[in-house]
């Protein structure tokens, strides 16, 4: 039987569910050896100011939170200077802060976030998805490139450069 997989709009009484998938990621990521959210950002203000202005987002399975996202719609002005070019100059979904809580690490659920997050872009007529990730993010730049995402340049977020992609989607 396959589980029931839905992304909706984060609520404010997500937040410490969030909070705590959050936090074991940048644990993962510690111990990776990425430098990645290991400066104290994101944090549980990052989280409550993303719900509060809609941008949060989580996957669940089976109504059980598995994975976090921020969704933003054509706003990341660090993307408005790149090291390169996009792919396209129309409107676009941003992607950041995604976090899988650890009971579902390595069951592919970035992968069925990214499904979920193509199927909203198209439902809003929007036209592709940006994301960065670190350089030493090794799963994202896998999971980008096994998506069909552009490798497009480089882009200067609060922590350092980071390496920049986007998808076309419709």
């Amino acid at each position: 039987m396959n589980p029931e997989i839905k992304l909706r709009q984060a609520e404010i009484e997500d937040r410490n569910i969030i909070w705590e998938i959050i936090q074991q990621s940048i644990e993962r990521r510690r111990q990776d050896g990425s430098t990645q959210w290991q400066n104290g950002y994101p944090n549980l203000g990052t989280v409550e100011s993303d719900i509060a202005k809609g941008f949060g987002h989580v996957m669940t399975v089976d109504g059980e939170i598995a994975v976090y996202a921020a969704l933003i719609l054509n706003d990341e002005p660090a993307y408005s200077t790149i090291e390169g070019a996009w792919l396209s100059d129309g409107e676009f979904v941003v992607v950041h802060r995604v976090a899988v809580d650890e009971k579902f690490a390595g069951q592919g659920m970035v992968k069925k976030l990214f499904d979920q997050i193509e199927e909203f872009t198209k439902s809003h007529g929007i036209q592709s998805i940006k994301v960065d990730t670190n350089h030493d993010n090794i799963a994202m730049l896998k999971i980008l490139e096994g998506r069909g995402y552009s490798y497009c340049g480089e882009v200067l977020l609060r922590d350092g450069m980071r390496k920049a992609f986007e998808k076309i989607i419709i």
